[in-house]
């Protein structure tokens, strides 16, 4: 792994990761607005003892400094106040920005983090088809539903590749696929040695065929936000590459802020496509988050 990562960040950045992937998280907390402001629940929480940063990122979030107790134990928490999510979890349902009359799809939604993230900025209203192919997680993602209040969507135990079977056109799809993690050692540090090439050409493998079903059920004008919480090209840019090079109706589309650094449009000596670098990376000694990958593509009117 530490080669690779010589290879395309260079041996500097990659002692700074190194580094960067030994220092603990700060925990971070996504308001829930469908309930209460951002205002009242961080009264709240200081009262309780707890001491609160803002996050410019994202301005109904916020980074806990002082903890208490459990933040999965308060009552502001099981009353669905407040979700448990990090900062660049939190950035793909922002990008995709949906709106309460959009039919939006989450290809791969249990737990639910971003799948009630999007309900909110949808104000619960819309149509908002989640969907995960393990039955396994299912209930967590029900129960996360219930206790944010979220009354605008509807789950479905399915695979994911299958999605044409709906006959259903998107305005806004939500692909964060499923990777080998490799961007988060911060948060569990067994996957320093757990995760192998292999296990990248597996997973690179699964997100082809996810993005290319998903591109295929986007209304035209639609958008879909790509992500994973991994930092390998073989996951990111170049499943971009592979799937977007002989796909003349869609392109990638600048994200209004700059929240990372531009995707790559070189790697081990292979040119991708220029546009690649609308793309962003997010890495953890450069923007003290987990590492993080965001496309925003968009089809063609």
């Amino acid at each position: 792994m530490i080669e690779r990562y010589i290879k395309f960040l260079g041996i500097d950045d990659t002692i700074k990761l190194l580094k960067a992937n030994e220092k603990p998280l700060n925990p971070s907390i996504r308001v829930n607005t469908l309930k209460i402001s951002g205002a009242e629940l961080k009264k709240r929480l200081e009262q309780k003892g707890f001491e609160l940063e803002p996050i410019d990122w994202v301005p109904y979030a916020f980074k806990i400094i002082k903890e208490t107790y459990n933040l999965g134990s308060t009552h502001e928490f099981l009353q669905g106040y407040y979700y448990l999510q990090n900062i660049a979890s939190m950035l793909p349902s922002i990008i995709l920005d949906p709106n309460p009359n959009d039919i939006v799809i989450d290809m791969c939604a249990a737990p639910g983090s971003k799948a009630t993230h999007l309900a909110q900025l949808m104000k619960n209203q819309g149509t908002l088809i989640l969907i995960d192919r393990n039955r396994n997680r299912i209930p967590a993602l029900e129960t996360n539903l219930r206790r944010m209040g979220i009354i605008n969507s509807i789950v479905l135990n399915m695979d994911a590749k299958d999605i044409s079977k709906l006959n259903i056109k998107a305005d806004k799809i939500l692909l964060d696929a499923p990777c080998t993690g490799e961007g988060l050692i911060r948060q569990d540090p067994t996957r320093k040695r757990s995760k192998r090439l292999r296990d990248i050409e597996k997973m690179s493998k699964i997100q082809k065929l996810l993005l290319r079903v998903g591109l295929k059920v986007l209304k035209p004008g639609g958008k879909l936000l790509y992500s994973t919480c991994s930092i390998a090209p073989e996951e990111n840019e170049i499943v971009l590459n592979d799937i977007l090079q002989d796909e003349s109706d869609f392109s990638i589309i600048k994200i209004n802020n700059q929240y990372g650094i531009n995707g790559l449009t070189r790697f081990f000596e292979n040119a991708l496509l220029e546009e690649i670098k609308l793309s962003q990376r997010l890495y953890p000694h450069l923007h003290d988050t987990i590492g993080f990958f965001l496309c925003l593509i968009k089809r063609k009117n």
